[in-house]
């Protein structure tokens, strides 16, 4: 597939400057596929045709904010689009081109659906501030024209970008305040602990990390507490701790509330780690508060990995905590 990702990526390019087209999703638009089977979902505009035991899917996402690269939007999109749904084989990536202030990457792979071999294509334009991708899927070779005639009727309109009063709060709003993480332990039918984690944003540019981990199946509870300074530059937040330590703490005697206090027992490893994310801000849908989410190119210390695969970016989610108090309490005799 090498040689049809390296020629998408000239005609998406070539494109960029065509008339406007007769349909539009978000800020793309185009021409749609004669024949094909339209769909609409809360996250992307889809195109799909079968014919007998062959069938294709072509999807246009709705477009998010740039990770300030095309190479870290196109290794971001693969990541949420296609390897977070399917083990993938074969992987191509085609050169990054460049026209009129966009760029474009097409990556390509093979993934098995019932036995059957399913060729994906995912193109992302990114001109370092909004990013948008362009899904096909298929059983057949032949589509694959389907999808470069396609291809060729795109325009990007980079002005019906993102609107930060829907979805995504500028970065370079302060991100002072609290903002909490909190999942509960399920293991089949028990049930009743929980993992936490917690940022202090301060104003003064300093900041405080607690997390808490009261698991029903531990021993003891894992206790972590830092602080340092912050610095917020457009969408990057650069963490510099100047202390931190982990605890383990014995659970407290039996009858006392879930997660009271026992005695210390031993230091934790826990090491601080100067760390920039890349963050958003955004109010998601069916949420009413809004979620701060950091992304690493690695696990990182405090918050450890986010999924398994090296390659993919991990992110962390917090939701911001209007309330004042924290979920989180501290060890006896820690202020």
């Amino acid at each position: 597939m090498k040689v049809f990702l390296l020629f998408l990526a000239t005609l998406c390019l070539g494109s960029l400057a065509t008339s406007a087209q007769k349909k539009s999703y978000d800020i793309v638009s185009y021409t749609s596929p004669d024949n094909w089977k339209e769909e609409i979902t809360d996250s992307y505009i889809s195109y799909s045709k079968i014919d007998g035991g062959s069938w294709a899917q072509i999807a246009i996402y709705k477009s998010t904010v740039s990770k300030g690269s095309i190479e870290e939007d196109s290794q971001n999109e693969w990541n949420a689009v296609v390897l977070a749904l399917h083990p993938v084989e074969n992987e191509e990536k085609g050169q990054a081109q460049t026209a009129e202030g966009w760029s474009v990457v097409s990556r390509s792979g093979v993934w098995k659906y019932n036995g059957t071999n399913i060729g994906t294509i995912l193109t992302t334009f990114s001109n370092d501030i909004t990013c948008v991708s362009i899904l096909c899927n298929a059983t057949a070779q032949p589509y694959l024209k389907d999808y470069q005639k396609f291809i060729s009727t795109v325009t990007l309109n980079a002005g019906k970008g993102i609107s930060p009063s829907k979805n995504t709060i500028s970065a370079n709003n302060s991100i002072a305040g609290l903002w909490e993480h909190n999942v509960s332990e399920r293991s089949g039918y028990i049930s009743g602990g929980y993992f936490r984690k917690e940022y202090t944003f301060n104003t003064d540019g300093t900041y405080e990390y607690r997390a808490k981990n009261w698991s029903v199946f531990a021993k003891d509870i894992l206790f972590v507490r830092e602080t340092g300074n912050y610095t917020v530059n457009g969408n990057q937040l650069t963490i510099v701790p100047k202390k931190g330590a982990g605890q383990w703490w014995s659970k407290a005697a039996s009858g006392k509330s879930e997660g009271s206090w026992g005695s210390y027992q031993k230091a934790a490893d826990f090491k601080t780690e100067k760390t920039v994310y890349t963050f958003e801000i955004k109010q998601l849908s069916g949420m009413d508060k809004p979620t701060l989410t950091l992304i690493s190119n690695k696990p990182t210390e405090r918050e450890g990995r986010q999924n398994n695969n090296n390659n993919a970016l991990q992110e962390f989610n917090y939701t911001r905590n209007t309330s004042g108090k924290s979920i989180i309490d501290n060890p006896p005799g820690q202020n």
